[in-house]
């Protein structure tokens, strides 16, 4: 997680490779039997004992590739969202820390969190990619997951370095409305409207959840009508445009009418 002094092999690692997609140095090396087995172990738990708000989905010729979708938290500006990460393990595995990116982001415009950038990088001390405690092989997929899954929690603006405290009254509720809007329009009417091109699986599973939470999604356009318009003010200075809940709530219907009627 974010935060702490980072010793030597945690800064090297901070400089190592990231993204699953770009992992040409995996791709010269066949697993070894000790990583095959540990997936399949690994896979075998989550499915026995799923985690909640999490589906994971292995690809039927690599296993060491997994697609999976998280679903934003309940009571978080998260809540609902669709947010789907590439994961790979690396032929080594469990000795070397699996490599993850987060899709879901607008085309690379969106950065949802402090620790999700707009490239997709997931920043985590055990994946590598933030100061703090190294992977060890003890620890596991699930593990992996539900350390992402925390940090998209209530409030994400405090996942910034140095930002445990307010730096300016009323930073925390300017950032969670900013997640929250787009998290209505990239997690959820893009990745259902075809934009965030889900897996089949998680489609259908993205799909099936929208009803769930489709007076939600209405309940908040409703709740923020008053930021229609209004520029985001961005704690972190970063250009955001403007919100547009109208227009948020019109492609929620149109979806659920959608949905409805192939159903």
């Amino acid at each position: 997680m974010a935060g702490g002094a980072g010793s030597t092999a945690n800064v090297k690692q901070l400089n190592a490779a990231w993204d699953p997609l770009q992992s040409s140095d995996w791709d010269k090396e066949k697993p070894t039997q000790i990583c095959t087995t540990r997936i399949q172990s690994d896979l075998s738990k989550i499915l026995q004992n799923p985690l909640p708000g999490i589906c994971v989905v292995p690809d039927e010729d690599n296993i060491t590739k997994l697609d999976i979708l998280i679903i934003g938290p309940f009571d978080t500006p998260y809540e609902g969202g669709f947010f789907h990460f590439l994961l790979r393990f690396p032929p080594n595995y469990p000795y070397q820390s699996p490599r993850v990116k987060l899709l879901t982001t607008g085309g690379g415009a969106v950065r949802f969190n402090p620790n999700l950038y707009q490239n997709g990088k997931v920043c985590l001390s055990i994946l590598g990619t933030w100061y703090g405690p190294i992977w060890t092989p003890a620890q596991t997929l699930q593990g992996v997951l539900l350390s992402i899954q925390s940090i998209m929690n209530e409030k994400p603006y405090h996942n910034e370095p140095g930002c445990e405290q307010e730096r300016n009254p009323g930073d925390v509720k300017a950032y969670n409305n900013i997640i929250t809007h787009e998290t209505l329009r990239v997690a959820v009417c893009n990745s259902l409207e075809g934009h965030n091109k889900l897996p089949p699986k998680l489609l259908e599973v993205a799909k099936t959840s929208f009803t769930g939470f489709y007076d939600g999604y209405l309940d908040t356009c409703t709740k923020n009508s008053s930021l229609q318009g209004h520029t985001m003010r961005d704690p972190f200075g970063q250009n955001r445009g403007t919100f547009d809940f109208e227009k948020l709530s019109s492609r929620l219907r149109a979806l659920h009418s959608k949905l409805k009627s192939s159903t």
